[in-house]
């Protein structure tokens, strides 16, 4: 049985699932024993501890011109002292378009086979990538297994049926016969999907896998070779999944440098050499808006691109306000701030927020914002685990800097105590009123564990500032919460104009910092947060070109 035969059910359900938009996970996001076995958890921690300090040999790629790594655990504030196989940008891209010219030529068929079975091998790392991503990204244990583990598979899955849908949208031939009266012109006409060639895959810090997956492999499914370059801080967690996919390459005798892993080093980067290279056709960057907008400016490049953004909540009226505080309180410790989908800006009018038990004020949900936060901090069987540890000195240093805004502070970072990790770098978040004539200090993302409350004249002037920040600056999520039909509508037609979903009245265990594969577009292209989707067809149509040929049939 051919890998397409053995996955064909899994990529028709996928296929299926892109189109209804309804629940479907193929990776289940429970690590319970009873799914991934009685031993996966403790075999994978043990191999992670294993790998500390040493060289990380599983990539198939040869005669490294170096070994290096600068990875830091959050935790542990200690190096993982790690090393990875190094090779200069002209030897990936050489190494690249010869292994193109091999992949692209592979039956989509058997291309969906392969990736797919790469996903089921993955699968069975999805402990070990958690430990990985935990100690490069201070990510909560439960939030790094599922977000680099399962999620991130049901996203590749995602870019896999995508890509393979539209592989098949049109006939690969057909004879095209048009009546001209007396006679007949026939010709055979046959089309071909051309893949555009060397894609690159610039990574981010905070989400290793989960952002850098679905371009890996919608790249991979339309025919290109691969260059996966993460952020020399978290490397590990996507080192793994580039070295399941070269080794199922290799058992299917393929070329294993057509996907290959780059890395680099804060001083000595990669990803503009790389970037600027003729010979890479496709870039996909996760990061500052800095970087990301002239990587959209090089010539002759496909650009898919996730920057910054200033995500917006929307407070008019709500049923019941304390578990809206709860949720919020949630979805701005979840993970310490450090999503690209966190709430920053939270805007509530000067008249308070209604309710059937009458008017909140503005100092009353400010307050009760500052005491779900502190319920979660200090509950010792929630708090270190929901927030994590901070990835980065720089997005402390902004916490601190955060504290000096002008505006009355409701709430200041402090630390805490992780029991597991005595030395985790930590900050809780902030709290800082802020008036909605201070633009300045609203219109740019804090990112990190940052949250201001902005009190506003009304909701209209809460709505027209939320989509202000999403047109000028980029939004990738909203919140809003309102009991009028009118009011609702208009935060969903204002903000659509803003090319920006909102979760509108989320309470309980759904927050808006999350994004469900195969149901929700994370991030639109339609503001400045970014310029692509996962996973719209675009997605996956711009890495490859039809070309049609034709000939005229032959008299019988």
């Amino acid at each position: 049985m051919s890998l397409f035969e053995k996955h064909k059910p899994v990529i028709n359900n996928a296929i299926k699932a892109l189109h209804d938009r309804v629940f479907f996970a193929q990776y289940p996001e429970n690590p319970a024993p009873a799914i991934y076995g009685e031993t996966a958890d403790a075999d994978a921690q043990a191999k992670f501890k294993s790998g500390l300090g040493k060289k990380f040999e599983e990539l198939k790629q040869s005669s490294p011109e170096d070994w290096i790594g600068q990875e830091e655990s959050p935790y542990l504030q200690e190096p993982l002292k790690i090393s990875y196989p190094s090779f200069s940008a002209q030897t990936l891209v050489e190494r690249a378009g010869k292994a193109f010219h091999t992949w692209r030529k592979i039956p989509v068929d058997d291309r969906a086979g392969i990736l797919v079975e790469t996903l089921e091998r993955i699968k069975g790392r999805f402990f070990e990538i958690a430990y990985a991503t935990m100690h490069t990204t201070g990510q909560g244990y439960m939030m790094a297994f599922q977000a680099s583990g399962p999620h991130a598979a049901d996203r590749a899955l995602e870019a896999i049926a995508a890509g393979y849908e539209e592989l098949q949208r049109f006939p690969s031939k057909t004879v095209w016969d048009k009546p001209m009266g007396k006679f007949n012109i026939q010709l055979n006409k046959e089309w071909r999907a051309v893949p555009k060639g060397i894609s690159v895959v610039i990574g981010c810090s905070t989400f290793p896998t989960w952002n850098s997956v679905t371009g890996i492999y919608g790249s991979l499914i339309t025919g290109n070779s691969v260059i996966v370059k993460p952020h020399p801080g978290a490397i590990l967690p996507i080192a793994i999944v580039v070295a399941e996919i070269q080794k199922v390459l290799a058992e299917n005798n393929l070329d294993t440098n057509i996907c290959q892993l780059a890395v680099d080093t804060v001083d000595k980067p990669l990803a503009k050499t790389l970037a600027e290279s003729p010979d890479v056709k496709l870039i996909d960057f996760t990061g500052n808006s800095v970087f990301g907008s002239y990587l959209e400016s090089l010539p002759g490049k496909t650009v898919f691109t996730e920057k910054t953004g200033v995500n917006s909540v929307i407070l008019d009226s709500a049923d019941d306000i304390d578990k809206v505080a709860a949720n919020l309180a949630f979805s701005v410790a979840l993970y310490s701030g450090q999503m690209c989908t966190a709430p920053q800006n939270f805007y509530i009018p000067e008249s308070g927020i209604k309710t059937p038990n009458g008017i909140i004020t503005f100092d009353a949900f400010a307050q009760k914002l500052a005491d779900n936060i502190n319920g979660i901090v200090d509950n010792p069987k929630a708090g270190p685990f929901v927030l994590g540890a901070v990835q980065s000195k720089v997005t402390c240093e902004r916490v601190t800097n955060a504290e000096k805004l002008p505006g009355k502070v409701w709430l200041k970072s402090r630390t805490f105590e992780n029991p597991m990790f005595k030395n985790a770098r930590v900050a809780t978040p902030v709290l800082v009123e802020v008036d909605a004539t201070g633009k300045d200090i609203f219109s740019k993302e804090l990112f990190g564990p940052i949250a201001l409350l902005i009190k506003t004249k009304n909701t209209d002037q809460s709505i027209a500032l939320a989509q202000e920040m999403a047109l000028h600056h980029g939004a990738i999520s909203c919140g809003a919460y309102t009991t009028d039909p009118a009011v609702k509508e208009k935060i969903a037609d204002e903000m659509a104009l803003a090319a920006t979903p909102v979760s509108f009245n989320l309470i309980g265990g759904i927050y808006m910092n999350q994004h469900a594969a195969f149901s929700d577009f994370h991030v639109t292209g339609g503001n400045p947060a970014g310029n692509a989707s996962f996973t719209n067809p675009e997605y996956v149509t711009r890495r490859f070109t039809w070309v049609g040929h034709r000939e005229p049939v032959k008299a019988e």
